[in-house]
Parts: structure tokens; C-alpha cells; sequence
């Protein structure tokens, strides 16, 4: 114990090392499109910490959290997949694993990390520490074709659950042995599925079809009942709106025994009995939604739109299912990302170049941080939840 008095004296009062002791449960990330880089941001005191660019194609970036929060693994539209050392504001690492990806995961015990690319299809799996390949799972089907896999998320007892969209096919890929997964295959489930979420109990995967009618659901308690079709007429007699930009499923909301559901091609979010998977509302809303988000308690659902209607972002009421506010944060809405008790919300506004923080009671703005073509807000609280 003696000799540790000296390294502690050394760590707290030396200059220049340490300067200030943060810890990682209130930091987050701000993706900026342009010049492709990042912000590390402070949730509590709203401000910008650092910059870290040079992070390649962030078009369609998202982030995951390594277990204990300090890392954040950056997954890119090019291929890349970049580790960033939160509390030493720099990249530990950065590999090009694929052509085209579009998302990622972090397994259960947090070792793994998982990648779902579009070219080639499939998903490779790595290790957090070192971002040294573990396996390879080429999303092959039919005459041996590879698929682009969509929404991949990490589920219990060591599993990753994704979609191909060219096959129409649910994978669950047990990683408990990580060089030799075990995959099941659920076939025939839908026309190409395109997004995905899991439910917080990580209980059920739903996949949106944007190629059929209804919703793709598996539940993972009782796989061996296989694929079953929720909302199968859902919209069958209503005109189809043009689709700008396709909703974000794992941005569904989920408060109580509801599930708030964005709808394809309709000005509409739908309200779902989680307990008999019928449909008991159409609520109708602004424009096409893309983020359907509930607050940490389940009392709001947060409602942002593709084009032209971008610029809105609306609040409905989970009480009585009603739209109780209307906000302009302004021009290009992208992203929110509420703080971990959600008290406030991170709203992006790309072609303004702001990122505006609101108040969730009264619904006021509180503060506003420039960014360069703000898009994805990640904050760290999301390294303890399921499937996001």
C-alpha cells in the first residue's frame, strides 16, 4: 500500500497529466457529416469537449459503447469501424472493414463487435479490445448471392439478430463460441426488410418491410414458432405518399403496453397493443416520420420527419394519444437523443448548423452548440441498454 501513495500523489497533482478527473456517464458524441468528424460532448454542462475528424464517410454513421462507457465505436458509411477514446479525446483505433456498412453492435458482455455491411453483405465480428477479426458471416442466400444485412443488434445470452434485405431472411447468430458462430435462419418473412429493433426486455425482434404489407416479428423466447406477420392490413386501401427518407426502427418508441410505430409512405404514427399486436390508433402527424422516440419515463413519444417537412419536430401525449406540442428547431431535423433520465433532449439541425437542446417539461429551448452538419446524437447511458 505504501508504494501506491506515491503513484496517486503523482496522478492527482502532477501537471499536465489529468488535468481534470471526468468521469464517462454524462459524455456523448455528435456526429458532423462535414469535414466527417465528431464532437465529444458533456451532457450536464451542454458543451462541446473536443473535435476528432478525419473519421471518413459519417453520412450514415452510428455508435455504439464499449462496456464501461470510455470507448465509442464509430461505425461508418465507408467500411470504417473507429474506436475513440472518450476520456483521451483521440482515436485508440480505426480499421476499413468492408466496402459499405451501415451499422453495428456490441455483444452482451461487451467483447464483441459486430458490423452489418452492405458490400459485401454480411456481418463481420470483432474485438473490442483490439478490432482484430473474429468471424466472418457472408449473408449468402439463394445461388449463393450475398445479401445486404439491415438491422443488426446485439441481443441476450450472446447473440446478434439481423436482417437481409435481398432475401427476406432473419438471422440469429449465437456468438457464445465467437470463432465458430451458430446461425438460425428464419426465411420467407417479408419483402425486404429494412430496419429492425429490439424490444427492452430484449424479448422480440420486429423488422419493417418496406416491400409488404405489415411488420416482421420473432419472438425470442419461442423461436421455434418462427416469423409472424403483425399489422398484415395495415394502410392496404390508403394511397401511397412518396418516401423521401425510410424511418429509423430502432428509433420506435415502446412506453408501457404501447408500441409507437412511424408509417411508411403515411403522414401517420401508429399505436400498437404490445400485448395482442393490433393496431388501436392511427395518429395523424405533420409529414412522413423517421424517429418515433419515446422519453426514458414513456410520458412523451418525440416525433421528427423526412422532407419537405424536416424542419417540425411533434410531441405526442401518451395518456390520451394526442399531439400536445409543436416545435421548429430548425432547417434538416436529423437526429434526438434524450439524456439519460430525460429531462432534456438533444435535438440535430444539420443545414442549420446547430444542435438545440430542450427542456422535456416545458418544452423550452435551453441551449444551442454550432456543429458542422449535425446528424446522429449518441449518448454514453446507451452502453447499458439492449439493441441499440
Amino acid at each position: 500500500m505504501k508504494h501506491l501513495i506515491p503513484l496517486l500523489s503523482l496522478l492527482l497533482f502532477s501537471p499536465g497529466i489529468f488535468a481534470e478527473l471526468l468521469g464517462t456517464g454524462d459524455l456523448g458524441v455528435v456526429i458532423e457529416r462535414e469535414p466527417a468528424a465528431i464532437q465529444i460532448v458533456n451532457t450536464t454542462y451542454k458543451n462541446a469537449l473536443s473535435r476528432i475528424s478525419d473519421l471518413g464517410d459519417l453520412s450514415h454513421a452510428s455508435v455504439v459503447f464499449s462496456r464501461d462507457a470510455r470507448y465509442a465505436f464509430i461505425f461508418g458509411r465507408d467500411g470504417g469501424l473507429t474506436k475513440i477514446d472518450l476520456l483521451e479525446n483521440k482515436v485508440a483505433k480505426r480499421i476499413i472493414q468492408a466496402g459499405n456498412s451501415i451499422g453495428g453492435a456490441i455483444s452482451q458482455d461487451g467483447r464483441l463487435i459486430a458490423v452489418s455491411n452492405y458490400t459485401p453483405g454480411g456481418v463481420k465480428v470483432f474485438s473490442t479490445e483490439t478490432l482484430e477479426l473474429i468471424a466472418d458471416i457472408p449473408a449468402l442466400y439463394g445461388d449463393q448471392q450475398l445479401s445486404k444485412v439491415v438491422g443488426l443488434v446485439d441481443a441476450p445470452n450472446q447473440k446478434f439478430i439481423f436482417s437481409l434485405f435481398d432475401a427476406g431472411e432473419i438471422w440469429v447468430a449465437d456468438l457464445k463460441e465467437p470463432a465458430r458462430p451458430q446461425i438460425q435462419k428464419f426465411k420467407n418473412i417479408g419483402k425486404q426488410p429494412y430496419d429492425a429493433l429490439l424490444s427492452p426486455d430484449g424479448r422480440y425482434y420486429i423488422a419493417g418491410l418496406f416491400g409488404d404489407r405489415g411488420l416482421a416479428l420473432l419472438d425470442l423466447w419461442s423461436p421455434e414458432q418462427g416469423v409472424k406477420r403483425i399489422l398484415p392490413d395495415y394502410g392496404k386501401n390508403d394511397e401511397k405518399m412518396p418516401v423521401y427518407k425510410m424511418p429509423h426502427l430502432e428509433g420506435w418508441a415502446m412506453a408501457g403496453n404501447l408500441m409507437f410505430v412511424p408509417a411508411v409512405g403515411q403522414h401517420e404514427v401508429l399505436v400498437v397493443n404490445q400485448n395482442t399486436w393490433q393496431l388501436i390508433k392511427r395518429i395523424p402527424v405533420i409529414g412522413q416520420p423517421v424517429f418515433v422516440m419515446a422519453r426514458p419515463d414513456g410520458r412523451h413519444i418525440w416525433v421528427n420527419f423526412a422532407f419537405p417537412d424536416n424542419a417540425q419536430v411533434q410531441i405526442i401525449d401518451t395518456k390520451n394519444l394526442q399531439i400536445i406540442q409543436s416545435l421548429t428547431p430548425g432547417k434538416a431535423v436529423l437526429h434526438m437523443e434524450f439524456t439519460p433520465r430525460g429531462e432534456h433532449v438533444w435535438v440535430s439541425a444539420r443545414d442549420d448548423n446547430q444542435v438545440i437542446v430542450y427542456d422535456t417539461s416545458s418544452f423550452k429551448e435551453i441551449a444551442r452548440l454550432p456543429a458542422n452538419k449535425p446528424s446522429g446524437i449518441f449518448f454514453s447511458s446507451r452502453a447499458h441498454k439492449m439493441g441499440l
